[in-house]
């Protein structure tokens, strides 16, 4: 049985919002302090026209591939859908499509809606995901792609290229928390040492810290705490991406989960 004190006397800040509560109560019951600063909010856009017209896009003719990058997004797109009358036609069309998928979240989201999904990525990531995409002929194709939270210009360019015609849904956006205040209460509490880990569950919540950090002029000085003596754990290494690429080490647990992720935090800092 887990030690429910492993971490007492450890600070770890958290950026996420979506199961944000869940994570920072798995968190405390271990014993830790968390201080939570959301860097992104997830914006819902089931009334959004943008999304409606890219539904109705990829309804215009036939479908040869989807690509499904989140399960949450994918079952938001259709749920938008159902409340626009067009979640028969979309399941038609889908059902006679290839359908790939960045991993188990997102095979579950695919079958809940009684279709079958064509290829999974082993490792869940997005790269994975489009490099399988692009290895076939695209030529004279409609792909449609699924986003979450944010374009994914080097992956669908890449499809344009191949040749294929490319219809980009996203179902959510992420926008810039209303209230900064704990974010940058996090950066402070890195850099004067009162925080002892990081941990991240999205890509841009990692980059939009960063960038945080550079526009208040503590860029340099932040990413030094974190390469020094601040841990940073992520839930995967698309998530660790931003954090890597500014030179940050980071650590992620084997299986790409949220309860992973507080285990691989309780292995690295409890007692």
């Amino acid at each position: 049985m887990a030690d429910s004190g492993a971490l007492h006397g450890v600070t770890i800040g958290i950026t996420a919002e979506r199961r944000a509560g869940e994570f920072v109560d798995a968190l405390t019951r271990h014993g830790a302090t968390v201080w939570h600063g959301p860097t992104i909010r997830i914006v819902p856009l089931a009334n959004d026209d943008r999304l409606r017209a890219a539904t109705e896009e990829a309804l215009a003719g036939p479908v040869d591939h989807v690509a499904v990058t989140t399960g949450a997004g994918f079952r938001g797109w259709l749920s938008a859908a159902e409340g626009w009358g067009l979640s028969d036609p979309l399941h038609e069309t889908l059902s006679h499509a290839r359908i790939h998928v960045r991993g188990p979240k997102a095979v579950g989201a695919v079958r809940g809606r009684g279709l079958r999904e064509t290829w999974s990525a082993p490792g869940e990531t997005n790269r994975e995901l489009f490099d399988r995409l692009a290895s076939g002929d695209l030529r004279d194709t409609r792909v449609v792609v699924q986003l979450h939270g944010a374009p994914l210009p080097e992956h669908t360019d890449a499809l344009r290229e191949a040749g294929a015609e490319v219809v980009e849904v996203q179902p959510y956006r992420w926008r810039w928390p209303e209230d900064l205040a704990p974010a940058h209460r996090l950066i402070d509490g890195v850099l004067d040492g009162s925080v002892d880990a990081l941990a991240f569950t999205s890509a841009p919540a990692a980059a939009n810290l960063l960038t945080l950090a550079r526009e208040s002029g503590r860029g340099d000085e932040f990413r030094a705490a974190l390469s020094d003596r601040v841990r940073c754990a992520c839930v995967g290494p698309v998530t660790a991406a931003p954090l890597r690429e500014a030179g940050v080490p980071t650590v992620c647990p084997e299986r790409q989960r949220l309860g992973a992720l507080v285990k691989l935090l309780v292995a690295e800092l409890g007692r």
